[in-house]
């Protein structure tokens, strides 16, 4: 259903002081020629798997694969406990972790189990696969590496409190973030530290890399931009909010939703908010992390909506109500979003109308968020069952 009376608050642009941190480094450079915020190239790599939460390491949300207009169910695989983690898809398996700390990776053209790791606690970071290997954190503080050959375990790092962020890969290294505060940086290979940044916060969201910086957000209400190389902040923005969500970055612009009922658009190297989204008829949190499409940016709200909202303005092209309230991240796969409510709804909306086009009801919960990668959408639920969708499977 569409809407077209809601009353939209956009705050105008809003300059914010640039905070500098850890140490007084110099900030870096404002881009040559700071023009428009749409992002009009697309920032996904060419890949057509999803090998991590939110599919890049600028968390586009955006897919480099096709779906059918009907998808259709090509198997279900019964993980046996409740699935909040956000599946990853590579190399033909995907990979999800459920609340009773088991790492399932399962053939992505029969849904049979390839291997399964047992070695953590309840698992709701989203598994990223970097390097020959599978890099997830969980309840207890760990982040895991096993190998995704056969599921046995390289390394492992412990910090001081849940991992809820995903990790992060820029060349050796990986970022995540923990409940502890820390903004992590390991080596790939063996898991040794190389830095640690703090927020003195929890930090529930996935950072994002761009042009050799980190950018994260937390529950100190603000945007760190933290250099990849060193570790050290160069600039922080205050957001007015606490932020769960993954920090959306094209060029030199971050999306960014936040608790407190906005959604903000930032310019992360001048350090100054472009613009502000807030509904003024419907004051509830946004947790997921936005959608970069190249003439809209989608999010979605734990008010039931879907919204597009323009990358230049901040203005509301249009809504969706959906039957639930949504922490589940939207998707885009070419002219569509993919998204999914509380209520067992995934659906699909045309971009440019936000009209369903496409449903499905799962008869059980949904947390996580849709994974599209190889022609296929996946996806977990509270009941413990993994669903495979795409084109329907050839007759023997």
């Amino acid at each position: 259903m569409l809407s077209v009376d809601v009353r939209i608050r956009v705050i105008g642009v809003a300059l914010v002081g640039m905070v500098v941190a850890s140490g007084g480094a110099a900030p870096p450079p404002p881009p040559a020629t700071p023009t428009s915020s749409r992002p009009t190239s697309r920032p996904a790599s060419p890949v057509i798997d999803w090998p991590m939460f939110r599919h890049d390491v600028q968390l586009s949300g955006r897919a480099a694969t096709t779906l059918p207009d009907r998808p259709t169910i090509r198997w279900r695989y019964d993980a046996g406990k409740s699935i909040a983690s956000t599946a990853a898809i590579a190399d033909g398996v995907t990979y999800v972790g459920d609340e009773d700390g088991r790492l399932h990776a399962v053939d992505l053209d029969s849904g049979a189990r390839r291997w399964l790791y047992a070695e953590a606690g309840a698992i709701e970071s989203s598994p990223t696969v970097a390097g020959g290997l599978i890099i997830f954190g969980d309840a207890d503080g760990v982040l895991h590496a096993c190998n995704s050959a056969d599921g046995r375990r390289r390394w492992w790092f412990h910090t001081e409190a849940q991992i809820v962020s995903s990790a992060t890969p820029a060349g050796d290294r990986v970022m995540f973030g923990s409940y502890d505060g820390g903004l992590y940086c390991l080596r790939i290979t063996d898991g040794r530290q190389v830095w640690r940044y703090e927020l003195n916060e929890r930090i529930h969201g996935t950072p994002s890399v761009i042009d050799g910086y980190v950018l994260v957000a937390g529950c100190d209400a603000k945007l760190h931009v933290v250099r990849l190389d060193d570790g050290v902040g160069v600039r922080t923005v205050p957001l007015g909010s606490v932020s769960g969500a993954g920090t959306a970055v094209h060029d030199g612009h971050v999306y960014l939703p936040t608790y407190g009922q906005q959604v903000l658009c930032i310019d992360w190297r001048q350090g100054r908010v472009i613009w502000r989204f807030e509904d003024a008829d419907r004051s509830f949190p946004f947790l997921a992390s936005a959608a970069l499409g190249e003439e809209l940016v989608i999010v979605a709200g734990r008010d039931r909506r879907v919204r597009a909202l323009d990358p230049e303005s901040g203005q509301q092209r249009w809504q969706f109500a959906a039957g639930g309230r949504m922490d589940s991240s939207p998707v885009i796969v070419g002219g569509r979003v993919f998204a999914s409510s509380q209520d067992g709804h995934l659906f699909a909306l045309d971009l440019r109308t936000g009209l369903e086009t496409w449903s499905f009801e799962a008869g059980a919960e949904v947390y996580a968020s849709p994974a599209i990668g190889a022609g296929c959408l996946v996806i977990g639920t509270a009941d413990g069952v993994l669903y495979c969708f795409g084109a329907p499977r050839p007759k023997p």
